[in-house]
């Protein structure tokens, strides 16, 4: 039960940072490593078919761990700047737009 609400507070303020921050272009700006590759200027959904899924997120703006590939599935958690993650059950991230929501 805490283990979820940690993960409901962690989506709350993901999606707070993402709506009270108009304005910004599309991509994010900075670098995300995922398993070793790295993407630069990142925006929309990322698939890996590796296991586990490992995330650095140097942009920013925070980024969203999924379950299924094509960012589908389950929200697994947030990975916020200047943060890196190990999910062992990821397969996509997504970089959502900030012009959304």
């Amino acid at each position: 039960m805490k283990r979820a609400m940690r993960m409901l507070g962690t989506l709350a303020a993901a999606a707070s940072i993402a709506v009270a921050v108009p304005g910004l272009s599309h991509a994010a700006d900075g670098w995300l490593r995922i398993n070793g590759k790295v993407y630069e200027q990142p925006r929309g959904c990322y698939d890996s078919d590796l296991w586990p899924l490992s995330v650095d997120n140097h942009t920013d703006q925070p980024v969203v761990v999924y379950s299924g590939s094509g960012c589908s599935g389950d929200q697994l958690t947030v990975v916020f700047p200047g943060q890196h993650v190990v999910s062992e059950f990821g397969q996509s991230v997504d970089v959502p737009d900030p012009n959304d929501g």
